[in-house]
Parts: C-alpha cells; structure tokens; sequence
C-alpha cells in the first residue's frame, strides 16, 4: 500500500485547484511571485510575464476554470472507491497527465528558450543553459496565440500537474489491484 492514498493526493489537487482559482481571481501577482514559479522558469529559461501584475479579464476565466475543475474533482471524490478509484479516476489520471506532459512539451520546445532555435556555433552547446532574455534568431512566435502560454507560471502550473498526475496514476495502479483482491475475496465468501 501506498504511503499516501490516492483520494489524499486528489483531495489535495482539488484545493490547489480552488486555491489558485482564489489567488488568479485576487491577486494574480502572488503566484507570479512564487519562489517555485521564479525557480522552475529560470531552470527552463522561461520568460517572465507581466500579465499576471494586474487582474484581467482572461485570469478570472481562468480562475472559474480552476474553480470549477477542483469542485468537481471534490464532489467525484465522494464516488465509492469501486466506481470512483477503479473507473473514473483510473481513466482521468492518464488522460490528464498526457495532457499536461504535451502542454509541457509545447510551452518549452516550442518556445524561444528551446534548444531547437538555439544557434549551436554562438551557445557552444544545443544543451547550454536557455535564457529567455536573449534574443533567438531563428525563433519566429506563433500567430494563432500560443505564445500566451509561453510564461513560467504556466509552465510551472503545467510540471506540478504532470508530476501529480503521475504520482496519482502510480499510486492508483496499486490501489486498483487492492480493491480488485477485495472485490474478489467477498465474492468467493458470498459464493459458499
């Protein structure tokens, strides 16, 4: 068994939910101001957005989106494990990670802190460290508005997702063959 349950993890991916959904809806510039956004995005040599100094209209759509992401998440929490555990949550937890794994992906190859646009003769090396205050030559932004999503907030939103996504998806494929052992064990005793 698992150290931490998987209703745990999820319960409290719920109130990151919700607690961002507050902060965005607030203050936007606390959670741009985060230590762990500020690490994370200068490790990946994300840029700093200035959008999230103010409220705006797009940040309180985000936050309802939040806020109704993690209340919906609480309110399938109170499935029993059979239902909630073995199918629903056994279905949303790789579709979510696969999502956040491919926004991830997006956000960093796609962006000017990418080593695809990197100029190996100027850098030294394609896996010298990225830094989103140069400027790249061969880096042409997007016309369709991806950019918007080229920030470390939401590239640091986007790694907590993935890696509790996974952590949750690991220890749901323990709980699973739990629940399946006891699934079976009652009904070899309902069976005499």
């Amino acid at each position: 068994m698992a150290l931490i349950s998987a209703k745990t993890i999820l319960t409290s991916l719920s109130f990151f939910h919700i607690t961002l959904a507050f902060f965005f809806l607030t203050n936007p510039a606390t959670i741009a101001d985060q230590a762990l956004v500020f690490v994370i995005g200068e490790a990946m040599g994300m840029p700093h957005s200035r959008a999230f100094e103010s409220r705006s209209p797009a940040l309180a759509f985000s936050s309802f989106l939040l806020l109704f992401l993690g209340l919906s998440d609480l309110l399938s929490l109170s499935l029993p494990d059979e239902v909630g555990l073995l199918y629903h949550w056994s279905a949303q937890a790789p579709l979510r990670l696969a999502l956040s794994m491919a926004t991830i992906f997006y956000t960093f190859f796609a962006s000017a802190a990418s080593p695809l646009y990197q100029n190996p003769l100027a850098s030294g090396s394609r896996l010298a460290h990225p830094s989103a205050h140069a400027s790249v030559p061969g880096y042409r932004p997007s016309s369709w508005g991806g950019d918007m999503l080229k920030n470390r907030v939401f590239f640091a939103f986007m790694f907590i997702e993935m890696i509790s996504w996974f952590w949750v998806w690991v220890t749901l494929k323990e709980e699973t063959r739990d629940i399946a052992a006891r699934k079976q064990r009652r009904r070899g005793s309902q069976s005499y």
